[in-house]
């Protein structure tokens, strides 16, 4: 049973997930539109609308808690660029948009993740 276990393994450990979704959310804010699987969009993207509503905040303490979960060049963006843009939106700055193509190699779903 899978009791109080929430998110996706994505094939991964815990240490290498961690950083593997670190790394997408980086992606993701960096390029503000990503071409990536179902599963990965929808387990990166409350965490990123979370992370868009720190940085609405516009104060110090929540520019260093971006700086401790992203890195420093994703930070800067999101509390300088992305997240003044948001300023009167209450939530849902993100957009999974399913598309018809399959990955060959193992036939997962591919889903475009961007901000609204």
């Amino acid at each position: 049973m899978r009791h109080l276990k929430k998110g996706r393994k994505l094939g991964l450990k815990r240490g290498p997930r961690k950083s593997f979704v670190k790394i997408l959310m980086h992606n993701l804010i960096m390029e503000s539109r990503i071409e990536t699987t179902e599963a990965r969009a929808k387990e990166i993207k409350p965490k990123v609308e979370k992370l868009v509503t720190i940085a609405k905040k516009n104060d110090l303490p929540a520019l260093r808690l971006l700086l401790k979960r992203i890195p420093k060049d994703a930070a800067y963006k999101l509390y300088h660029e992305i997240a003044p843009q948001y300023k009167e939106r209450k939530g849902g700055y993100l957009r999974v948009t399913k598309t018809t193509k399959a990955r060959k190699r193992d036939a997962a779903k591919i889903a475009v993740i961007e901000f609204v």
